[in-house]
């Protein structure tokens, strides 16, 4: 009985120690490819909830890769130009994702880091919240936040 016991508390110990390498892959596994941006909104801080200002791409800039690999490896391909003629200028860098905090950095050379939270993360859709730069955007003396939604 003590063997089965003594067993037992190896077993669970053993699959409790892999838990959080395991979400952590599976994480990293959903944010690997290709994102387009979709919308940014900029949220009153107020309720969290009033929609203040609504950006939807448009033109070339609808073409805009932003891309992570489970290397740390994150680039950001983004499309500039008028009508057909659409240039693109790639920034490549790295970043850093906590599967417990939902806390992601990215880092591209020459420019600082940048930290978001992750708020939606599925295989198709990967909303994240801005957690710098954001400012009081409607005058109630509280910062509103900004929110970027991205598609496959």
């Amino acid at each position: 009985m003590k063997k089965h016991l003594l067993l037992f508390a190896f077993s669970a110990l053993a699959l409790t120690s892999c838990e959080d390498d395991d979400v952590q892959g599976y994480e990293m596994d959903m944010l690997k490819g290709e994102w387009k941006t979709v919308k940014t909104e900029v949220i009153s801080g107020k309720d969290n909830t009033t929609v203040l200002n609504t950006f939807t791409p448009t033109g070339c800039d609808t073409k805009s890769i932003t891309e992570f690999r489970t290397d740390y490896y994150a680039s950001y391909t983004g499309f500039s130009g008028v009508g057909a003629n659409c240039t693109s200028q790639k920034t490549e860098g790295t970043y850093t994702y906590d599967n417990e905090s939902k806390e992601l950095v990215t880092k591209y050379i020459n420019d600082n880091e940048r930290k978001y939270k992750v708020v939606i993360l599925s295989n198709s859709e990967l909303r994240m919240m801005q957690m710098f730069d954001n400012i009081d955007q409607n005058g109630d003396m509280v910062i509103d936040v900004t929110y970027i939604t991205y598609k496959r």
